[in-house]
């Protein structure tokens, strides 16, 4: 039986971001989801079915655009039209320090969690990260990294419309699967990991 009072609905849109991002990633603004998968997929074909190489392919892009800048702005001051309209070309510093406190927070995340391995001997957070690697590792074995994006980019551009839609039934299959893995995890907890030696507290103020 379902419970009398259901999770309320959340709003996939807000959740990412509420941006231009969000409007593409929902098909709001459809152009946009194409030109994103069409882009995708001719790159993955370019570089996975006919054999283009990824750095003559970014080489003689770059140098068709500089050619044609070049003969652009030639062309401008001899015949007196307007140069090339291109934008300042350069990172701002408040750009700079957003991405610089970002990788910041991701990189001391990970540290402390191999801190908390290498030194606490947290055996429940070791046996997660080594799931998890172990999962990353046998994905990365059925598909090359390309495939991978390509895959990613199809995902991203279907999981968020299918669940904005149907957002209700898998909430509720969600909530049976968590279930599932929570009672599973729970019984290797008490017959397994609660039976293996664990450091004192003497012994980690040691270190």
């Amino acid at each position: 039986m379902g419970d009398s009072n259901p999770t309320p609905r959340v709003s996939v849109h807000q959740a990412l971001g509420g941006g231009p991002v969000a409007d593409v990633l929902l098909w709001r603004k459809w152009y946009g989801g194409v030109v994103m998968l069409a882009s995708a997929t001719t790159f993955w074909y370019l570089f996975e079915r006919a054999g283009y190489n990824f750095l003559s392919f970014v080489a003689n892009v770059l140098l068709l655009l500089v050619v044609i800048l070049f003969f652009w702005a030639k062309s401008a001051s001899l015949l007196n039209r307007p140069l090339p309209p291109l934008p300042n070309l350069e990172i701002s510093d408040k750009t700079v320090a957003k991405v610089a406190d970002e990788l910041q927070v991701w990189i001391n995340y990970v540290l402390s969690i191999a801190h908390d391995i290498a030194i606490g001997r947290n055996l429940k957070l070791f046996f997660k990260v080594a799931a998890g690697l172990w999962l990353i590792s046998w994905i990365g074995s059925l598909f090359n990294f390309l495939t991978l994006v390509y895959l990613g980019v199809i995902l991203s551009l279907a999981v968020p419309l299918v669940y904005d839609k149907y957002q209700h039934h898998i909430d509720e299959k969600l909530s049976v699967t968590h279930r599932i893995i929570q009672t599973q995890y729970r019984k290797i907890d008490e017959t397994v990991l609660r039976k293996l030696p664990l450091p004192s507290n003497k012994e980690k103020k040691m270190q």
